[in-house]
C-alpha cells in the first residue's frame, strides 16, 4: 500500500470511529498509531510513544490554557454573568430585541475573561434565558441569540482555540490576540444589528418593555467594575511588555478570584468546582492533543502535507479561491468535529500550504495571523451551524422548553452576518491586522 492510500485510510478510519462515537482522541490516536506502525514498524512506533507524550505536556507555552480555563471557571462560578447581563439590560433592555442584545453583549464581555464558548455560552443562557421567556421573547429568538453570542467566548480574547492555533504555527499569542480584537467586536455589533432587524422584520418575537431609570442604570454599571479591572490588567498587562500571555493569565486567575471573593459570590464550593471543571476540561485538550499528535506524526511520514503544499501551489485559481475553499472545508469539518481537534488535526497538514500561497503581498508572521483569525472565525460558524452546532446543543439542554429545530431557524440570521463578515475579513486583511501593526511596530 502506497503511503498517500494509508494516510487516506487513516482519515477514513478515524471518521469512521467518531461516527460510531468513539472519544475524539482515541479516534485520531488509533488510526494514527496503526499507520505509523505499518511504515515504520513496531520498534518506531514504541520508541515515539515514550517520548511523544513527554514532549508536549512540557511545553511551557501550553500552560495558558488551563490558567485561562481557570480564569474562566472563577468567572463563572463568582457570579459576574449576572453583573454584566444586568449592566447590559438595563441600558438596552427597552428596546424592542434589547435583553437579546443585552445577552449578546454580557457574552462579549464574559468571554473577555472566560476563553471558551461552551462555558460562555452555558453561563450566560443561565442568567439571560429565565428574564427573556419572562419579559415575552420568543424561544427561537432568545436560544439562538444566545447560543450565536457564546460564539464570541472564543473570538474575543482570551480565545483557547487561537492560542492552539498560536503554538502550532509558532506564532505570537499576544499578536494573534491583538488581531481578534477587532474583528470580534465586529462580530458582537454585527449580532445586535442582526436582533435589531430580526425584531423590526418580526416584532412579535420579542415585545418592548418600560426604561429602566438611570439611577438603576449606574448601579447597575457599577457591579461591572471586576471584570474592566481585571481586562484592563490582563491585556493592558501583556500589551505593555509587563508580563508575558502565560503570566498574564496566570495574574487573570488571580484577580478574577479575588474579584469573585470580594463579591461574596465565590465560596469554598465554587472553588471546588472551579478546580474540578479546570481539570477535566484541561485533561480533555491534552488527550486531544497526544492523539493528533499521534495522527500528524503519521501523516507527516506519508508526506501528505508536503505533497497538499505542492498541489495547492500549482492550482490554476486565485490564491484568495483556495483559502475560500479551506474555509468552506472548516464549516463542513465543524459538523462531525469540535474546535480544538479541528485545528490541531488540519492545521499541521493545511498552514504549509497556505503560507506558500501569494495573498495580497503579505508576508510570513502577518500571513500567519491574519488565516488564523479567518480559521477562528470560520471555527464559530461550526459552533453554531446545524446539525451539530455544539452550542445549540449546549443552549437547548438549559432551555428544554424550546425545540431545536425552533434554535436552528433562529440561527440562520446571525449565520448570514457570519458568512459576510468572513468574507470581508478574507478580502481585507488590514482588519485583522491593523492593530497588530499599531501596538508592534
Amino acid at each position: 500500500m502506497s503511503p498517500a492510500a494509508i494516510g487516506l485510510t487513516m482519515f477514513a478510519g478515524m471518521l469512521l470511529l467518531m461516527a460510531v462515537r468513539v472519544p475524539i482522541a482515541a479516534s485520531m490516536f488509533i488510526p494514527g498509531a496503526i499507520g505509523y506502525w505499518v511504515m515504520s514498524g513496531e520498534a518506531s512506533l514504541v520508541n515515539l510513544l515514550k517520548g511523544s507524550a513527554v514532549a508536549r505536556l512540557t511545553v511551557y507555552d501550553l500552560s495558558v490554557i488551563p490558567l485561562f480555563l481557570l480564569m474562566g471557571q472563577f468567572a463563572t462560578q463568582g457570579g459576574l454573568s449576572r453583573a454584566l447581563f444586568k449592566a447590559a439590560a438595563s441600558f438596552v433592555g427597552h428596546i424592542r430585541g434589547g435583553l437579546g442584545m443585552a445577552a449578546i453583549l454580557s457574552a462579549g464581555a464574559f468571554g473577555a475573561v472566560c476563553g471558551s464558548s461552551v462555558a460562555t455560552s452555558a453561563t450566560i443562557t443561565q442568567v439571560a434565558y429565565p428574564e427573556m421567556r419572562a419579559h415575552g421573547y420568543s424561544g427561537r429568538l432568545s436560544t439562538a441569540a444566545l447560543a450565536t453570542g457564546g460564539t464570541l467566548g472564543i473570538l474575543i480574547p482570551p480565545s483557547v482555540p487561537l492560542v492552539v492555533y498560536a503554538i502550532l504555527t509558532e506564532q505570537n499569542i499576544a499578536k494573534l490576540f491583538a488581531a481578534a480584537m477587532i474583528p470580534g467586536i465586529l462580530a458582537m455589533l454585527g449580532y445586535i444589528v442582526v436582533i435589531g432587524i430580526y425584531c423590526r422584520v418580526r416584532p412579535d418575537l420579542a415585545p418592548a418593555s418600560e426604561p429602566v431609570p438611570w439611577p438603576e442604570r449606574i448601579k447597575a454599571l457599577m457591579g461591572v467594575w471586576p471584570i474592566a479591572i481585571i481586562f484592563v490588567i490582563v491585556f493592558g498587562g501583556i500589551y505593555g511588555g509587563v508580563f508575558s500571555p502565560t503570566e498574564g493569565a496566570a495574574v487573570g486567575a488571580i484577580a478574577t478570584l479575588i474579584a469573585g471573593i470580594a463579591q461574596r459570590e465565590l465560596g469554598w464550593d465554587g472553588l471546588v468546582r472551579s478546580f474540578i471543571g479546570t481539570a477535566e476540561t484541561s485533561a480533555m485538550v491534552f488527550m486531544i492533543f497526544l492523539g493528533a499528535d499521534m495522527m500528524n506524526a503519521s501523516l507527516a511520514l506519508t508526506q501528505m502535507p508536503a505533497a497538499l503544499a505542492e498541489w495547492v501551489g500549482h492550482l490554476p485559481v486565485p490564491p484568495f479561491i483556495i483559502v475560500a475553499a479551506v474555509l468552506a472545508f472548516y464549516v463542513v469539518l465543524g459538523c462531525v468535529m469540535d474546535e480544538l481537534s479541528m485545528l490541531l488535526l488540519t492545521i499541521p497538514v493545511i498552514f504549509p500550504a497556505i503560507m506558500g500561497l501569494d495573498l495580497w503581498g503579505l508576508q510570513g508572521q502577518e500571513k500567519a495571523i491574519w488565516f488564523g483569525i479567518l480559521v477562528l472565525m470560520t471555527v464559530g460558524i461550526g459552533l453554531i451551524a446545524p446539525p451539530v452546532g455544539l452550542n445549540v446543543y449546549v443552549v437547548n439542554n438549559l432551555a428544554r422548553d424550546v425545540p431545536m429545530s425552533e434554535t436552528y431557524k433562529g440561527v440562520f440570521p446571525f449565520l448570514a452576518w457570519d458568512a459576510l463578515r468572513v468574507i470581508v475579513l478574507l478580502m481585507f486583511p488590514v482588519i485583522s491586522l491593523g492593530l497588530v501593526r499599531l501596538l508592534f511596530s
